[in-house]
């Protein structure tokens, strides 16, 4: 099986954003911590890579095909976890089609991997595998994906995943909610359709603790950081009860490491002139 056939990419000025949709009622509800948003974080970071955004759906069919409409319009790269499954509040898989206007179908590959789990199942068990038996048939309702879908190769059950592109490009890839399919069917996908992005080692974030610090007082020079340096996000993050430095903001920047520095190193100038109490300075 040919299982690394590219995504059709679209070639464009800046790249593409990666984003991640989670599904799944459990999320919201908070009978389970979401994972994925972290794991993806890693995923990335160790290719110079970041996430953009991030949206949570619970199990309604009409939120994750407004949801799905809006990433396959976007021409990004989005991992949509959770859903895929084939009972009764797995809907991912049906939302998809009618996100994209496509008729769901068994997908031949999907469907032999499916049998070759079910019969390998069923020598485990000592029984004889029966493809006709009511839950062997059910089984294959997993592998009835959109029109024109790809597979992502599940290495824990061979369960596969699948990916499908919208008209502008990018591709919405979707795996598993269990993290122990899910993380390396995400990495797989990375790693087959999009290492031309990766920017290894082009990325830092350096900041400093600012102590006592309004973020009011720290706007103007937050301003002129981000004019000067125009390729460099800057950043705060306000605390008021920290364990260790009590009232502060940690202010950085982050970009690419030479235009970081060089605005990290005006920053510090600029709070050293307002005579701001520095303290510990951080490396990302």
């Amino acid at each position: 099986m040919n299982l690394k056939a590219q995504l059709p990419y679209q070639p464009r000025e800046t790249p593409p954003r990666v984003g991640i949709i989670i599904v799944g009622d459990e999320i919201l509800s908070g009978k389970r911590a979401d994972k994925h948003l972290p794991r993806l974080i890693e995923l990335l970071g160790a290719r110079g890579l970041q996430p953009e955004f991030a949206d949570y759906v619970g199990d309604s069919p009409a939120r994750i095909t407004a949801t799905l409409r809006r990433a396959f319009a976007s021409g990004e790269i989005v991992f949509c976890c959770g859903g895929i499954g084939a009972t009764p509040d797995d809907h991912t898989r049906q939302c998809a089609g009618l996100a994209l206007g496509r008729p769901l179908q068994l997908h031949p590959e999907a469907a032999a991997l499916i049998r070759q789990r079910m019969q390998e199942l069923a020598q485990e068990k000592g029984i004889a595998y029966e493809p006709e038996r009511d839950d062997n048939r059910h089984r294959l309702n997993m592998g009835v994906f959109p029109e024109g879908a790809t597979l992502i190769p599940n290495p824990y059950n061979r369960i596969a995943g699948f990916s499908c592109t919208g008209s502008e490009g990018g591709g919405v890839h979707f795996v598993p909610g269990f993290p122990v399919m899910a993380w390396p069917m995400m990495e797989w996908v990375l790693d087959s359709y999009y290492a031309h992005l990766f920017q290894p080692r082009s990325y830092v974030e350096r900041s400093v603790i600012v102590y006592g610090a309004m973020e009011a007082a720290l706007t103007p020079l937050m301003e002129e950081i981000e004019i000067q340096f125009p390729g460099v996000r800057i950043f705060s993050l306000p605390s008021v009860d920290h364990p260790e430095y009590g009232r502060h903001i940690e202010l950085g920047v982050k970009g690419e490491p030479e235009s970081t520095q060089r605005a990290y190193t005006g920053m510090l100038a600029g709070l050293r002139q307002q005579q701001a109490k520095l303290g510990p300075e951080l490396v990302r």
